[in-house]
């Protein structure tokens, strides 16, 4: 059998605070089966020392190119990489790199990588923001590197703003994406404002509880996450998900019911280009809220009421502006009437979105995992197969035929 070879990742880590995170990116990747070599910038080490890096990583750190000369290691390791990832990437190094510079083991590998490149970028909000940071940054672009929008937050000392590096596991998400993904992720929602939603709602009941549903929110904070990445506005509604932090660059409006979600995206959706429904919404909701906790009596409780809930998607397909794209999402399982595929189509049919992501659910698929797949159904007739991947690269799917029909 043909044996099979962990990816080849080469983390490069530049001198700047956000260095320590980069310890937790490497734990994440070796333990998720990659083989990573760290290639520290002489600074970086004044952050966090070589020893941390050897014995995460099992293999060793060196900055300088004249180390190990016979096997030319400035070469061979960039020839050889999988994925380049620098993290955190600072205003210096990415200078250096879109002049070409080949003054340290990191800048030179990057020379001689023809695999994907991610830059995980981190400084103040103000170096950031500099016209020559930003043109370094269009210029590794335009060749094809993939330059995350920082996150923002706190930063050094007192100061906050855009400038603090994406969460660990953030860069580690699309760092599998560009391992799965063919071709680069495109800058092509640039100009763009998208809204997406993400989560289940929860309809009270009384107090302390509620109906509810098996939603993460992973999905739709991966269509949120990769459109940001994709240089769009980008505004999420997250009713309830596990804990998955905010993706960088993204403004999060945090609700809790059917009807919070309806008001928070009819709003959102105004002037938007794209919307997408990907949250799971309660189909029903009691009729009354108890005031106080239900009481276990001794004897069957009383009948719950329930009434229906508004349709979400159906009104923001009949409000939806001209050139707006409306995407809907549909968990189905098969019954007698027909196949997952078949229920896709009539909802598709049924409530007039532009397309229609649709997944199998049941048996450890689409809910509460990291994986996902499905079919895009389009209102034009088309039909295309989203294959297992992440949930990361069913959304970049998504987006490519959003950006095309944009």
């Amino acid at each position: 059998m043909e044996s099979l070879t962990p990816p080849r990742v080469l983390l490069g880590v530049a001198g700047g605070i956000a260095a320590y995170k980069s310890a937790e990116l490497l734990r994440r990747l070796t333990e998720t089966g990659h083989s990573v070599r760290v290639l520290p910038t002489a600074s970086a080490l004044e952050f966090v020392g070589a020893a941390t890096f050897e014995a995460l990583s099992g293999q060793p750190v060196h900055t300088g190119v004249f180390v190990d000369v016979p096997s030319v290691p400035h070469v061979k390791l960039g020839q050889e990489a999988d994925l380049v990832v620098v993290a955190p990437a600072t205003a210096d190094l990415m200078a250096r790199a879109a002049a070409g510079r080949a003054d340290d083991l990191l800048t030179a590998s990057l020379l001689t990588a023809r695999c994907p490149v991610l830059f995980a970028p981190a400084m103040h909000t103000e170096m950031w923001e500099h016209p020559a940071t930003r043109a370094n940054v269009e210029v590794l672009r335009s060749r094809g590197v993939v330059v995350l929008e920082p996150a923002s937050g706190r930063l050094t000392g007192k100061d906050t703003g855009p400038g603090r590096l994406p969460d660990p596991a953030e860069i580690a998400e699309f760092a599998r994406l560009l391992l799965e993904r063919a071709d680069a992720l495109p800058h092509d929602l640039s100009g763009r404002r998208v809204v997406v939603s993400a989560g289940g709602t929860r309809e009270a009941l009384d107090p302390v509880r509620f109906l509810g549903n098996r939603s993460s929110g992973r999905q739709g904070y991966a269509l949120a996450r990769v459109a940001a990445q994709r240089g769009a506005s980008v505004t999420l509604v997250a009713a309830h998900t596990a804990d998955l932090g905010d993706p960088a660059g993204v403004e999060v409006v945090r609700v809790g019911s059917a009807a919070q979600l309806r008001d928070a995206m009819c709003a959102a959706a105004r002037g938007a280009n794209a919307v997408v429904m990907a949250a799971a919404v309660a189909d029903f909701r009691p009729v009354a809220l108890a005031e106080h906790k239900i009481k276990k009596t001794g004897s069957d409780p009383d009948p719950l009421a329930l009434t229906t809930n508004p349709d979400i998607l159906a009104e923001l397909v009949r409000t939806k502006e001209q050139g707006q794209v409306v995407v809907g999402f549909a968990a189905e399982t098969g019954d007698a009437a027909g196949d997952v595929l078949h229920h896709g189509r009539a909802k598709l049919l049924r409530k007039g979105c532009d397309l229609l992501v649709v997944n199998a659910v049941g048996d450890g698929k689409a809910f509460e995992v990291p994986d996902n797949s499905g079919w895009l159904l389009g209102a034009d007739g088309s039909e295309t197969e989203l294959k297992p991947g992440s949930k990361a690269l069913l959304a970049t799917r998504v987006w490519d035929t959003v950006a095309s029909r944009l």
